[in-house]
């Protein structure tokens, strides 16, 4: 029989995991466009998509870094309780 908070669990750390990779690879993206943005010239599209880049990227960003760090203490929870 399968315990359903660890399933749950699993299901938020795949989640977690996604944000994780979406948010930093936002970050990176603004970082190469601000980039190509000092060699090329900034345009004002340039720009707004550095920005949304950073906006988006926090937004998902934020909650991923915290659920990570819930779901981790979880685990390490249920280890020392021998669960």
């Amino acid at each position: 029989m399968s315990d359903p908070v660890r399933e749950r669990r699993a299901r938020i750390a795949n989640l977690v995991r996604i944000g994780l990779g979406a948010g930093y690879g936002l970050f990176a993206l603004a970082v190469v466009l601000f980039l190509v943005g000092l060699v090329v010239g900034y345009s004002d599209g340039l720009t707004s998509t550095i920005v949304a880049c950073l906006v988006v990227g926090s937004i998902v960003l934020a909650p991923a870094i915290i659920f990570n760090y819930a779901v981790r203490a979880a685990e390490k929870d249920d280890v020392e309780r021998g669960l």
